[in-house]
């Protein structure tokens, strides 16, 4: 009878390995589809929507929705940082892939989204101690990516003569006054076309 060839330790270590990674993959999708749907809901129904409705809309159950976020509040602040990290993450990857003002005029439409979705969960986000901290928490990268492309605006040529990064931070401010008002969205992406030809160098 023939023998085996012996098991190396190293493919016993592979195949554990990818056993093990497998569950974290799957772990990591629900977690991604419940916040995706989370949001989606609380746009829909506002943030008192059922959790079992973000379950369904996640296609997993409620025993799965429990398991990353063990309450409303857990999945309000999960839902905002999400909506945070990936405004301010994009500040970079747009500048890498867009001229500076076409980055700038594409993330000022993501920062319409991104306050449209504030709008939602952000009074109860701060009703409660840890949606209160993520919350405060939010502004520093928020203004930091803002920094950013405005100093990349400036240093490209594009913008008009004496623009200087403090005229852009107003700018923005400005376009994001009343994002609290459900008509704000719309309003708001007329302006930014305005500003980026108000600022595109003659």
């Amino acid at each position: 009878m023939r023998r085996m060839p012996p098991v190396c330790k190293e493919s016993l270590v592979g195949v554990a390995s990818s056993t093990a990674r497998k569950p974290r993959a799957d772990s990591q999708r629900n977690r991604d589809q419940l916040l995706a749907a989370a949001k989606a809901a609380f746009a829909d129904h506002g943030p008192d929507v059922a959790l079992e409705e973000v379950a369904r809309r996640a296609g997993v159950g409620i025993g799965t929705l429990y398991r990353h976020f063990p309450g409303r509040d857990a999945l309000l602040a999960a839902v905002y940082s999400r909506e945070v990290e990936q405004l301010t993450t994009s500040a970079d990857r747009l500048l890498a892939l867009h001229p500076p003002l076409d980055a700038f005029d594409r993330w000022l439409h993501l920062l319409v989204d991104y306050l449209a979705a504030k709008r939602v969960v952000a009074p109860a986000l701060q009703a409660s101690a840890e949606g209160a901290r993520v919350y405060a928490a939010a502004g520093t990268p928020v203004v930091d990516a803002m920094n950013r492309l405005a100093q990349h605006l400036i240093a490209s040529g594009q913008v008009r003569p004496g623009v200087q990064p403090q005229d852009i931070t107003q700018l923005i401010m400005g376009l994001a006054q009343g994002y609290d008002r459900p008509e704000w969205a719309p309003s708001a992406r007329r302006l930014i076309a305005i500003l980026i030809a108000g600022l595109k160098r003659p």
